[in-house]
This record gives C-alpha cells, sequence and structure tokens, in this order.
C-alpha cells in the first residue's frame, strides 16, 4: 500500500472554523492557552489508518510543556484560534529535541518527518487556485471529510538544509515549510524562536495572510518509521520588533 504523505492528513487536525480575533487597540502581547487548558488544545489524530504521536502535558519551570513521543506515527497537538497579525504578527516559541530522525529529509515525500514542528493553517479563496489545486483539495476531502486550510505554514527542524530555507511540499503548493532549525548542534538544549508569520507567509507563498485559523504542533516519523521525541514550551503572539 503506497503510504500516505503527512500533510494530506493534516486536513483532519484542522477544522475551518470561522474564529477571528479582535482587534487590539494596542500592540500588547498575547499568550495562546496552555497545553491543558480546558477547551483549547486538543489531539488532533491525522487518519485512522497511521498510528498517533503521543502527546502528554509535564509541569516544567512553573509552566505546562507538551511532551510528544512518535514511533512511526503522526498526529497534532491542535488549537483552533484565530489571530490578529496586522495586531500581533510574532510568534514566540520554544522546543527541546533529544536527538535528531536520522533518515528524515523533509524534501522528500517517503521521508518527510520532523521531529519537531509549529504549524498555522489559514484560510483564503480556493476558487482563485489553479485546478489543480482545487483538485486536490477536492481529493483531500474525499479521502478525510474535512476542509483542508487554504495555506499552511510549518516551523520545522530539519536534519540538514539550512535555516531560513523555504521546504515546499512535494504534494501540494499550498505547504510550505520554513527551516526555523537545522542540524544537531542544538540537540538536547532548550532553543527559543521569535518568526514574524506574517512576513514569512508572504516570502514562502507569494501573498499576504489571510485570516489565521488555527495552531498546530507536531512530532512526526510516519514515514521512516523511526521513534522522536519533542518537548514544547508556551507559544505567545506579539509585536513586529518585541523581545
Amino acid at each position: 500500500m503506497r503510504r500516505s504523505s503527512t500533510c494530506r492528513w493534516l486536513a483532519l487536525a484542522f477544522a475551518l472554523a470561522a474564529t477571528g480575533a479582535a482587534r487590539a487597540a494596542d500592540c500588547a502581547a498575547q499568550d495562546l492557552p496552555a497545553f491543558d487548558a480546558a477547551g483549547t488544545w486538543q489531539h488532533g489524530p491525522l487518519s485512522k489508518l497511521k498510528r498517533d504521536t503521543q502527546y502528554e502535558v509535564l509541569a516544567e519551570g512553573g509552566q505546562s510543556v507538551l511532551h510528544a513521543t512518535a514511533a512511526g506515527s503522526a498526529s497534532a497537538w491542535v488549537l483552533l484560534k484565530g489571530a490578529d497579525l496586522a495586531a500581533t504578527p510574532v510568534l514566540q516559541w520554544r522546543w527541546r529535541v533529544p536527538a535528531l530522525i536520522t533518515s528524515a529529509a523533509n524534501e522528500d515525500p517517503k521521508r518527510e518527518d520532523a521531529p519537531a514542528r509549529v504549524i498555522i493553517g489559514f484560510g483564503g479563496d480556493k476558487s482563485k487556485l489553479p485546478d489543480e489545486e482545487q483538485r486536490y483539495f477536492a481529493r483531500i476531502k474525499r479521502l478525510t471529510g474535512r476542509d483542508m486550510p487554504y495555506a499552511m505554514l510549518m516551523y520545522i527542524w530539519d536534519n540538514k538544509n539550512p535555516v531560513e530555507m523555504v521546504v515546499p511540499s512535494a504534494h501540494t503548493t499550498r505547504v510550505k515549510m520554513i527551516v526555523a532549525e537545522s542540524g544537531g548542534a542544538g540537540v538536547g538544549a532548550w532553543r527559543s524562536y521569535q518568526r514574524n508569520v506574517a512576513q514569512d507567509f508572504e516570502r514562502a507563498f507569494g501573498e499576504k495572510p489571510g485570516k489565521v485559523l488555527g495552531f498546530a504542533l507536531m512530532t512526526d516519523t510516519d514515514n521512516t518509521g523511526e521513534t522522536a521525541e519533542g518537548f514544547y514550551g508556551p507559544l505567545r503572539l506579539t509585536c513586529a520588533g518585541a523581545k
């Protein structure tokens, strides 16, 4: 049986919710909910044909930390929450990876795995997409029973591709991966990041971002069959130029 791609089944993790964040009067930071806050984050299985990554919330340093363990598996930890990128375009987060996935290569659909991913789903006008993409979206809907977001931007920990590289999905132009960390130099330590999501989206897709539909975290090894762990700290949205 041909192995399905990770990005194909991510459609199951995102429900297209017409959510929106109120425009802030100033540029105040917005902490996303704690990973174990009731009614917020939830496990998002990708397919009945795939094993689920196991997620647990741990207490560390007075904060809730998400611990992911993948063993030939792929599923996500999902937050269906909108965001106003005009007011708070910068996403801050931290993650820790104990080891890389030895055979992973995100440019290869047969080895498209990562020990850590931060994913943002976006809305948009799918009717403007080329026929090939619309057929892909329709195929996803038939396979999953869910609509795939108009676009998904992923920040990934990659084995060898350079930081800042935009890695396109081999399956659709509507999924782009930006390498936030590369190689083994930072393995084992908490690594902190600050990314202007609005600017990164425009660079990756060549258009301005639409409405944010939600966020997801994912550690996946369904294509390589390896075992991997990832730890994720709290996420925050803030204004451009914030420290």
